[in-house]
Formats: C-alpha cells, sequence, structure tokens
C-alpha cells in the first residue's frame, strides 16, 4: 500500500505545484521567471516523499518511476512549449529535463550505490532553495553582472541559502560537530552553479552535492 501511496502523492504534489505557479502566473501575482523557480522550489519538496514511503531496497523500481516520467514529460513539453509556466521562451535551455534526470541520478546513488537515502537530500534542497532563490533575487534585484549571466546579488543568494540549507541538513543528521561540511559543499555548489551554463547546474550542482557530502562525510 505505500508504494500506492506514493506514486499518487508524487504525482499528485507535482501537479498541485504546477496548476498553483500557472494560476499564479495568469493572475499577475509573479512573472514567468518566478512561476518557472516556484515549480523548482516547489518540485524539491518530492525528495520527502521518497524518504517517507521507500524504506525497503526492493522497492527501488518503484522509486524511480516518477523521476523517468518526468525526464519523457518534461522533455515533450519543453519541445512543444506545453507548459509555459514551466519553459523559457526559446530552446536551448533544457533545463527542466535536466531536473527530472538528476533526480533520477541521485535516487540511484543516495538508494542504491550509497545505500544511504538522505544524501540526495543535500544535493536536491541546494538544487532546489539554492539554486531557485538565487536566480529570482539576483534577476529581480541583482545589478552588478558578475558573468555568465549571474549578478553578484544571485550568487551571494545561492551561497547564504545553500549554507543554511546545508548546514541544517547536516546538523539535523550528523551533528554539530560536522558543520564544517556544510559550509564547503555550500561553497562548492555556488562555484559549481556559477561555471554551469544553459541550465546544466540543474545537473552538475545535486549530483556534485550529493557526492560531496559522501566524500565529506567518509574523511
Amino acid at each position: 500500500m505505500h508504494i500506492l501511496y506514493y506514486i499518487l502523492s508524487s504525482y499528485g504534489l507535482i501537479a498541485l505545484i504546477i496548476i498553483l505557479s500557472t494560476l499564479l502566473n495568469k493572475k499577475g501575482v509573479m512573472g514567468s521567471e518566478g512561476s518557472r523557480k516556484f515549480i523548482h522550489i516547489g518540485v524539491a519538496n518530492w525528495y520527502f516523499l521518497a524518504l517517507i514511503f521507500i524504506e525497503d531496497s526492493n522497492d527501488f523500481w518503484w522509486l524511480i518511476i516518477p523521476p523517468i516520467s518526468f525526464v519523457v514529460l518534461n522533455y515533450i513539453s519543453y519541445k512543444k512549449q506545453l507548459i509555459s509556466s514551466m519553459e523559457r521562451d526559446g530552446k536551448g535551455n533544457m533545463g527542466t529535463v535536466y531536473y527530472p534526470i538528476a533526480l533520477l541520478v541521485v535516487l540511484i546513488l543516495s538508494f542504491r550505490v550509497f545505500n544511504n537515502s538522505y544524501l540526495g537530500l543535500m544535493g536536491v534542497m541546494i538544487m532546489g532553495y539554492g539554486d531557485g532563490l538565487a536566480a529570482v533575487i539576483g534577476s529581480k534585484y541583482g545589478k552588478k553582472d558578475i558573468g555568465n549571466g549571474k549578478t553578484l546579488l544571485g550568487v551571494l543568494t545561492m551561497f547564504f541559502v545553500s549554507l543554511i540549507t546545508a548546514t541544517t541538513i547536516v546538523m539535523i543528521l550528523d551533528g554539530i560537530a560536522y558543520l564544517w561540511i556544510g559550509l564547503i559543499i555550500a561553497l562548492i555548489a555556488t562555484l559549481i552553479e556559477y561555471i554551469t551554463p544553459k541550465g546544466l547546474d540543474n545537473l552538475s550542482v545535486p549530483i556534485v552535492s550529493t557526492l560531496l557530502y559522501y566524500v565529506l562525510l567518509m574523511i
């Protein structure tokens, strides 16, 4: 029964986030970038459903059904511009497709390779909240362009949100003595987000952050 709850809640959450984003965009509450990042941030919380409902390693193949299906659906949306609140105008940025691919890779690393499902929480939350808020705040309020289409305010937002996210996760899961891990992950994630082009940060940030978390814990 927990598998059914997992599948239904996964698709239900994503549908709710997209519907809310579309409505807020149409009512003028948020612009196109804001609506995209509303989805970007909201979908990151899906990872909690994986942690709540998937406990048995035998359920792994059920676990990856939602991200695999959204790789296909997001690619169709990207090509056809089906969900306007989720897509950027024009072609060339497949960030919405990379996002579920990143979720899939993180799930494989965390649940299957390293046998620690909480590792992926680091990568997904930094991608969702750090990168998401950096884009919103940087594009709206950032004035100083520092290259790669980034503003100083956006990069600082990425760092501080990532720092808060990473240290909170480390403190809850590993203890105060390991807070230095959160600082290192936040610094590296910010650098990766800055240098990665064309939506590929949706791949690089969560995967690198997850791998780095694992390596630093081993140290």
